[in-house]
């Protein structure tokens, strides 16, 4: 079979190769196509591949119509919102991701965005510490739980909320489960949001969402931009002088802008995005993406998919 690997911005090249010998060792002809800056460039790839690996390229109907051959997608991370799921279906073609392989990364950042707004983004001005605080984690997947796993050495209280995850999962975790995500926003010291952008959460961190939060909490958003409401982060800001946001996802510019010029010990955005950007988390992502590809191939192996 034919696999591009196309990647706007590429894996690490330790990555790259060694996705590409785990597909070669199994058969597989490999096609690059890096650092691209058209579409067509991606329209003309894959006109006639078997399989695809992305990491944030966007895999558009236009893209699936166009490579008449495509069986499987492979998002190498656990997102998958930049590709059309459901066209992917109709068109017969798998989608999978590859879940679990950033979770260190992720967590690790959202443990870093907390201490750097406990300590007011290290502005002289007095802050606190995470010991004995209580942490929410919006949603239980991979990503939440090893966050869970880091708390446990800051002696921090948490809960969880996530319909489609088994309560003896968070207890495993020492996490206790809410019934409501106002219960669990009405509970944290910190928030920390895990949820994909699908319809069902695009821009459900609203205002009715947010004042459900303690005075001085925090929320931390490694998750997408796309599930905040800016307009309403903007209003509750500014009437909840004690309310703190920090994100690797930042907001639209012109409200990233004034949010940083108006609150700068109470904001904190990193320069882009960088849950995943470590050389582990760019290493398993890649790997895992040309194993389940090599796993479909030879058994129909379908377990990472997410357009069932």
């Amino acid at each position: 079979m034919k696999v591009l690997i196309a990647t706007e911005k590429p894996f690490a090249p330790a990555a790259r190769d060694a996705t590409a010998k785990i597909l070669k060792e199994a058969g597989h002809e490999v096609v690059l196509l890096e650092s691209y800056t058209d579409k067509s460039e991606l329209l003309k790839a894959v006109t006639d591949v078997d399989a695809l690996v992305v990491r944030s390229d966007k895999v558009t109907a236009e893209v699936l119509a166009a490579a008449k051959q495509l069986k499987i997608v492979v998002r190498g991370g656990a997102g998958y919102d930049n590709i059309d799921c459901g066209k992917a279906k109709e068109n017969g073609i798998v989608v999978e991701n590859t879940p679990g392989q950033n979770s260190n990364a992720v967590a690790e950042l959202a443990f870093t965005i907390m201490l750097n707004l406990a300590r007011n983004n290290f502005q002289g001005k007095t802050g606190s510490e995470l010991k004995g605080k209580t942490l929410c984690l919006h949603a239980f997947g991979y990503a939440a739980q090893a966050v869970a796993a880091l708390a446990r050495g800051f002696e921090m209280k948490l809960y969880s909320y996530d319909p489609y995850v088994d309560v003896s999962v968070m207890s495993r975790y020492n996490v206790k489960s809410c019934s409501s995500v106002e219960e669990l926003f009405g509970l944290g010291d910190y928030v920390s949001l895990h949820i994909p952008a699908i319809p069902e959460t695009i821009k459900s961190i609203n205002y009715g969402l947010l004042s459900k939060l303690k005075d001085k909490a925090t929320l931390i958003n490694t998750a997408r931009k796309e599930v905040i409401n800016e307009a309403d982060l903007l209003t509750f800001c500014a009437e909840r002088p004690n309310f703190k946001y920090g994100a690797d996802v930042a907001p639209s510019d012109e409200v990233k802008k004034e949010l940083l010029e108006k609150y700068p010990t109470r904001i904190f955005f990193t320069p882009k995005k960088m849950a995943a950007e470590t050389a582990e988390a760019n290493y398993n992502a890649a790997c895992a993406a040309g194993q389940q590809i090599v796993a479909f191939f030879e058994s129909g192996d379908t377990t990472f998919q997410v357009n069932k």
